[in-house]
């Protein structure tokens, strides 16, 4: 399904000539429009017709109106079910893009080429589509696998470093959950740049790949993925709420080294390895200021989580580097406990 592009993209134009589609829709937030379509403009060929769709960037656009508006565009150029959706761009284009391809008619074919390092490593694959709704992370979305992946490494040059040191999140989630050299490679990496990140891109593409293979519907060991997510998409919606946009990778920053600390708390880590775990994470992270919120409110945003059965808070959690166990309900004294180890050591407060 994943498939790394030349500098001529010959994959991607194979792929096109052998589906044969009716047209072609573009979808790009207005960063991709102006660094990344015109790569992808001047190396597509093809004699079917294609459309550009444009919204403006942003993780407040993923939301139910932007999809009415893109439903609606869709309409209006006589989309049909041999039609193709071409998602160009980072997370939020490739959940929202997928959300739409796969609800108009009931599914049309969508690829996506995904342009920051988020988006290849973790939003790009495994099928998860969505849309935030009254602050809530991807509360709304669909199973909907994308025909291909198509990965061209040179659009991380056009990120800013904060965008390259978000996506670097879920690589370091990747090795921490599910393979312990490609954590020990990560963090010998001294500067996050484009050259010394792309070598192990195709390992973290590889460990959420397989782990979506076994389990699609995340009915079990896929759940390991979240980790770090429980509490960073709850921190995450609360500054959405607030009026903040932190980049998605920073939150899951904080919720790993939270989680981590949880890890120890409830006896499944010892204290060492939690403290070089951490150590490693806040040498990338700058720590967030979440003083403004209460463990109250981190917590019943936690409980809205979509993993949750019966109101009970279910975490992800590490039993050893490179191994991780789900489905973990914790000590809610615990969860406190690692909120607050977190605020402490917040030198904003």
């Amino acid at each position: 399904m994943i498939s790394l592009l030349d500098e001529s993209f010959t994959s991607l134009n194979d792929y096109i000539f052998d589906l044969k589609p009716g047209k072609i829709l573009i979808l790009v937030d207005e960063n991709t429009h102006q660094y990344c379509l015109p790569t992808l403009l001047g190396n597509m060929e093809t004699d079917v017709p294609f459309e550009i769709i444009e919204i403006e960037a942003g993780e407040e656009l993923k939301n139910i109106e932007t999809a009415v508006q893109l439903w609606e565009i869709l309409s209006e150029f006589e989309t049909d079910r041999k039609s193709l959706l071409i998602n160009l761009g980072g997370g939020v284009i490739t959940d929202l893009g997928g959300f739409v391809a796969s609800t108009y008619k009931r599914g049309i074919k969508f690829i996506n080429i995904p342009t920051t390092l988020l988006g290849m490593c973790d939003a790009s694959i495994g099928g998860k589509t969505g849309i935030d709704h009254q602050f809530l992370k991807n509360i709304v979305g669909t199973f909907a696998q994308p025909e291909k992946i198509f990965v061209f490494p040179p659009f991380l040059k056009t990120l800013p470093f904060e965008e390259l040191r978000s996506g670097f999140a879920e690589m370091l989630k990747h090795g921490l959950i599910a393979d312990a050299k490609h954590w020990h490679d990560l963090i010998s990496i001294v500067k996050l740049t484009p050259i010394t990140i792309s070598p192990y891109i195709t390992r973290s593409m590889q460990i959420k790949e397989t782990v979506v293979e076994k389990d699609f519907k995340e009915e079990n060991i896929r759940k390991s993925l979240n980790f770090g997510h429980t509490i960073g998409h709850a921190v995450e919606s609360l500054f959405l709420k607030s009026g903040k946009i932190v980049p998605h990778g920073e939150c899951v920053a904080l919720g790993m080294i939270c989680e981590t600390k949880l890890s120890f708390y409830e006896g499944l880590i010892d204290e060492n390895t939690s403290k070089i775990i951490i150590q490693h994470l806040r040498r990338f992270y700058p720590e967030l200021n979440i003083s403004a919120f209460s463990n109250s409110e981190i917590l019943s945003v936690m409980r809205n989580d979509k993993k949750n059965t019966t109101g009970e808070i279910k975490f992800s959690l590490l039993n050893s580097i490179g191994h991780s166990v789900f489905d973990y309900q914790c000590n809610v004294e615990n969860i406190n406990k690692c909120l607050n180890f977190y605020k402490d050591a917040n030198p904003d407060e």
